[in-house]
């Protein structure tokens, strides 16, 4: 790969245009390495994390939930967002709680990914959970979910198959694959 300049944008201006109960929306302006000025708009996000729950088996637990954005119920990771200052580990156990009614003895981060760097700011940290045991915290008042415990071989087929659509839980999957097909887990 050839050494390349650095590509340099600066933000002239950033103006917020909605306040929401997870994000904020702003529009800014930025100066192009070539001098010219344009507008994108920004999805300003705390960050979420997504939470691969498996059990002694090497099931993985999903979570059905209506996702008013497709107009679909989805079958996901459990996942969530990070409240302000919240520490990405310490979200992964409170979540996995509230959607799958499990708490984990151990708690593995897996990475982390920008979701949609095109217009967000979100950044999603993935953690594998295992050693579980039934632990139920409130869930949220606007979730409605239940849970699906399903194979990694099966979680992969559906994948496939196109009925698992979420982007977080392909990548989840993808983020495990090589320990679950080799049983590398300590589970």
């Amino acid at each position: 790969m050839k050494n390349q300049t650095p590509l340099e944008f600066i933000t002239l201006r950033s103006e917020i245009g909605y306040h929401g109960r997870a994000f904020v929306v702003r529009k800014d302006t930025l100066k192009l390495p070539d001098g010219r000025e344009t507008i994108y708009d920004i999805i300003d996000h705390p960050g979420a994390v997504a939470i691969i729950p498996v059990d002694k088996d090497g099931n993985i637990y999903f979570v059905r939930q209506f996702r008013p954005a497709t107009g679909e119920v989805l079958l996901e990771l459990p996942a969530g967002t990070l409240e302000k200052g919240e520490d990405p580990l310490d979200c992964a156990a409170r979540e996995i709680q509230e959607e799958t009614g499990f708490a984990a003895r151990t708690i593995t981060p897996l990475g982390a990914v920008w979701l949609a760097p095109g217009y967000s700011t979100e950044y999603l940290h993935f953690f594998l959970a295992t050693d579980l045991y039934p632990s139920r915290m409130n869930a949220d008042e606007d979730e409605f979910i239940s849970v699906d415990e399903i194979s990694y071989g099966k979680a992969v087929e559906m994948a496939r198959s196109g009925l698992i659509k979420d982007g977080k839980s392909l990548a989840g999957l993808f983020l495990i694959g090589d320990k679950m097909q080799e049983n590398k887990l300590n589970l």
